[in-house]
């Protein structure tokens, strides 16, 4: 038993779009980038095409990871062979608490939306939300437990709805400033004479538009389950993330014409206030739309998660049974376990505003992973690399993330950074617990057999025979 090989270029180009697009662009992003860059046009356009970028950077330098060591955990297989287990543990740490919460996020955002359609000028109730962001999030670990193709033919028709969508609102936005009002113009016209932001406000600003490209790394997760990985995962880093830039710029574009900055920083959502503007008349239609298409984000991130814990659970830091894998060779386990930890968030909705200690975590370990590059480079230069990524990215990257990591606390040092690097700490504890428990393994085998018995699962084949093949 071993994960299928079924991801080829357009399938990977989709899940990219798919994981990508989402509440960052269409709800959150783009009024937090604006009101970090003080309202300034010029600035919050430079922050988007600059992000998209340096998330390009990243990514073409973790591709390199990822096609030397083309197995499902990518991230964490490279970092356990460069730093060892409490490395890997903390990079386990951070991305599955990053991606529990945040399916949480997303799946409450999502439902929030489809309830308020049917309370419009009164707020939704708490529990209305609460039960269809279940609803949602279980039907997607269903999907999830029927396999990688089943993930990807979803993932598809939810890709193609969301390009659908930004291609409309760009499209639009382009029309309006050819031909439409001169108001719509006026707004470009003054914009260089706004008031430029302070140097503590553009990290902040800069970690809200990058929110809405997190997701390009899913081909990094998967790469265990990609064709020809070399050529694929980078040619679709270069594509998809091209793609999905300009969609950004131009969508953004799009609100600056039809919005007043003043109007975009305090809407609530951002698309169903420019379809309000724009087609008045069919505000219902496009937000149930919308929000349906977002759906599918929460079954990117529990792919992604699943994948995680299974490479965590071959390389023994957990138990054996989250990499193994039913008759549609999907980690089933895995899979429930993450959905039962995002059901946790959703239920305890307060939890969720612990996402924002997860952001310095994230660039903590994109460092780690750069500089794990390097390490390798000069430690086993002959180890097979079939993608070599030039060494002033890898240099680029370990810049940016140092920017973001430090930037905040010597402009403006506050408690929540306190926060986070407790947060990390804790990581170590239970490091200690879980290697502890290692040594006792044997009084759960039992326990192990009788889920294996229940879930109908099989071993996977190692994962370093698959590498060598």
């Amino acid at each position: 038993m071993q994960l299928l090989r079924a991801v080829g270029f357009i399938r990977a180009n989709m899940l990219l779009l798919s994981s990508t697009i989402g509440t960052g662009i269409l709800f959150v992003s783009p009024k937090g980038v604006l009101k970090y860059s003080s309202l300034n046009i010029p600035v919050s356009l430079s922050i988007w095409a600059g992000c998209g970028l340096v998330n390009m950077m990243n990514a073409l330098c973790l591709a390199e990871l990822a096609t030397t060591f083309p197995v499902s955990g990518a991230s964490y297989y490279f970092l356990k062979r460069s730093f060892g287990s409490s490395i890997a543990f903390l990079c386990l740490w951070i991305q599955i608490f990053g991606h529990f919460l945040g399916i949480g996020a997303q799946s409450l955002l999502i439902a929030g939306n489809l309830v308020q359609l049917f309370y419009s000028g009164c707020p939704a109730p708490e529990f209305a939300k609460k039960c269809l962001a279940l609803a949602v999030l279980w039907s997607l670990a269903i999907l999830n437990a029927r396999g990688i193709k089943t993930v990807a033919q979803f993932q598809n028709i939810s890709s193609l709805v969301k390009m659908a969508v930004l291609c409309l609102i760009s499209l639009t936005g382009i029309v309006l400033l050819v031909i439409g009002k001169k108001e719509n113009m006026y707004r470009f016209e003054n914009a260089l004479d706004a008031e430029l932001p302070d140097a503590s406000q553009i990290p902040d600003a800069i970690l809200q538009a990058n929110y809405s490209y997190l997701g390009a790394l899913i081909l990094i997760n998967i790469a265990g389950e990609i064709k020809s990985p070399t050529d694929t995962i980078t040619k679709s880093f270069i594509s998809g993330l091209s793609i999905v830039t300009l969609l950004y710029l131009l969508t953004n574009i799009s609100y600056l014409a039809v919005l007043t900055t003043q109007e975009i920083i305090s809407s609530d959502s951002i698309t169903v206030t420019w379809m309000d503007r724009v087609f008045p008349s069919a505000q219902w239609v496009f937000a149930l739309g919308i929000s349906a298409s977002l759906v599918t984000d929460g079954s990117s991130g529990i792919l992604s998660a699943s994948r995680i814990l299974y490479c965590a659970s071959q390389n023994g830091q957990l138990p054996i049974i989250y990499s193994m894998l039913n008759d549609h060779h999907s980690p089933v386990v895995a899979v429930i376990l993450i959905t039962i930890l995002s059901s946790i968030a959703i239920i305890a909705s307060d939890l969720i505003y612990l996402v924002k200690y997860v952001a310095l975590g994230t660039s903590c370990l994109n460092l780690l992973k750069m500089i794990g590059l390097l390490k390798l480079r000069y430690q086993k230069p002959d180890l097979p690399r079939p993608y070599k990524v030039w060494l002033p990215l890898i240099f680029g990257s370990i810049a940016s993330s140092v920017f973001l990591i430090f930037m905040p606390v010597i402009q403006s040092p506050n408690m929540e950074h306190v926060y986070q690097v407790v947060f990390l700490f804790c990581a170590l504890l239970c490091y200690w617990l879980q290697a502890h428990l290692n040594r006792h393994a044997v009084c759960f085998d039992t326990i192990i057999c009788y889920c294996q018995l229940l879930f109908n699962v099989s071993p996977s084949e190692d994962q370093d025979k698959l590498i060598s093949s």
